[in-house]
């Protein structure tokens, strides 16, 4: 670690997240962009509408940021390992409200183009690409590693209640102007990279590294991830069996709550509900005990989501839907929590965002095609039947996590989950 890092606070000799001054600005500067990203995420779509009238068009924004968030997900864990990391996210959040702040220009007078907006949300994603490994490795850097697991969590928490509060806001916002979600998105950017001027601690690049741009550099988090045969199964069964069977419920979900669309109140009950479910499980992680290991927390969310699909098919009604939506939110977010623990446990801190640039690429590959399955199983074979197919996915991947030997031996293993409440400091 270069540069110094003040004395953490104490309570009996022991270190306490809340006193990490670098912490705090760190967390403050990503809950600011995350609440101005999530803004401009609601307003997007709803500018095209607006301009256009065309659904299609509106749904091509959102295809143009998953596609070039992954084609440059790999090269940003690189990038993030070879430079210092604070400097770069200072400079994705400058570069981030120069392009937000010109579509705002634009909106305000008028003259916001279909390519325009289809170029900010290509922009934002590659840029989002560069920041996020950046800020778990200099994370890392801030953070003691007995503490990880509750900064893991309150990360978590930030970023549930910024997916909570912000799409509301940017809502309200652009009813008063559709110029305002942007501008706002742009003021929280600035406000974000000077909570970051404030952060001392630096991190040293990885001097081994060739180059940035290599293709040994873009697949070595890849490697490290295939080569750990608890990692590699959690992330192949996890993160693209469940994470697109959850993607394909929500999507019936929503869908079916919503009436097929004529009506918004059921869906946004759904989506809230959900979204309060991510909240409440990272508050609830840091009191998970430390005896739960993050494999049977994985294969238990696998469980709960197989049971709740099948439940799914007794009602329709947006509460109950919303609710056990949000019992599958709530558990995965205290299983991805441990799992984050145990990935920055055991990746060196020179790989940290090539490390988590790889899991994250390979849990969003199927993400983009759990709506178009989700889609096509109501449509050919109705909700209740579409239920039933997704939950014996879940209860499949359930299965292969309970016994394979890969995660039963790391169920020996504790993991690094605090029993520190999160309101404790």
């Amino acid at each position: 670690m270069n540069g110094s890092q003040p004395a953490a606070a104490t309570r009996g000799g022991t270190v306490r997240l809340s006193g990490i001054r670098d912490f705090r600005f760190l967390w403050i500067s990503g809950l600011l962009a995350g609440l101005g990203s999530q803004m401009s995420a609601i307003a997007l779509p709803l500018l095209v509408l607006r301009q256009t009238g065309s659904p299609v068009q509106a749904g091509a924004v959102g295809t143009v940021s998953v596609g070039a968030l992954l084609i440059t997900m790999l090269p940003g864990g690189a990038l993030a390992d070879t430079v210092e990391r604070r400097r770069l996210m200072r400079l994705c959040d400058i570069g981030s409200t120069l392009v937000v702040g010109s579509l705002a220009l634009a909106v305000a007078l008028g003259r916001s183009p279909f390519v325009l907006v289809l170029l900010v949300a290509a922009v934002g994603a590659v840029i989002n690409s560069f920041y996020g490994p950046a800020a778990l490795g200099l994370l890392r850097e801030v953070v003691p590693r007995e503490l990880l697991g509750t900064a893991s969590s309150r990360m978590q928490a930030r970023a549930a209640a910024a997916r909570l509060v912000g799409p509301m806001a940017g809502g309200a916002l652009y009813a008063l102007h559709p110029a305002l979600p942007f501008a706002g998105e742009a003021l929280f950017l600035l406000l974000s990279t000077t909570c970051l001027a404030f952060v001392r601690t630096r991190s040293a690049p990885d001097s081994a590294a060739r180059s940035a741009f290599s293709g040994r550099e873009f697949t070595a988090g890849v490697a490290f991830l295939w080569r750990r045969p608890y990692l590699r199964t959690v992330l192949l069964v996890f993160g693209l069996g469940v994470n697109g069977a959850f993607g394909a419920m929500m999507f019936v979900a929503l869908a079916v709550t919503s009436h097929s669309g004529s009506s918004g109140l059921g869906g946004g009950t759904v989506v809230s509900l959900t979204a309060v479910g991510s909240l409440l499980g990272a508050l609830l992680a840091p009191r998970i005990p430390p005896r739960w290991r993050s494999a049977t927390l994985i294969a238990a969310t696998c469980w709960v989501c197989g049971f709740d699909a099948l439940l799914l098919t007794v009602s329709q009604n947006p509460l109950y839907v919303g609710a056990l939506c949000a019992a599958c939110v709530a558990m995965a977010a205290v299983a991805g929590i441990g799992f984050l623990t145990s990935l920055l446990e055991s990746a060196p801190q020179h790989m940290v965002g090539r490390v988590q640039s790889a899991a994250g690429f390979i849990s969003s590959l199927v993400q983009p095609l759990g709506p178009l399955a989700g889609g096509t199983l109501l449509a050919a074979y109705g909700a209740r039947t579409a239920y039933v197919a997704l939950g014996a996915v879940f209860l499949v991947c359930a299965v292969v996590l309970t016994t394979a030997p890969s995660v039963r031996r790391a169920d020996a293993v504790p993991v690094a989950v605090p029993t520190e409440a999160l309101g404790a400091d």
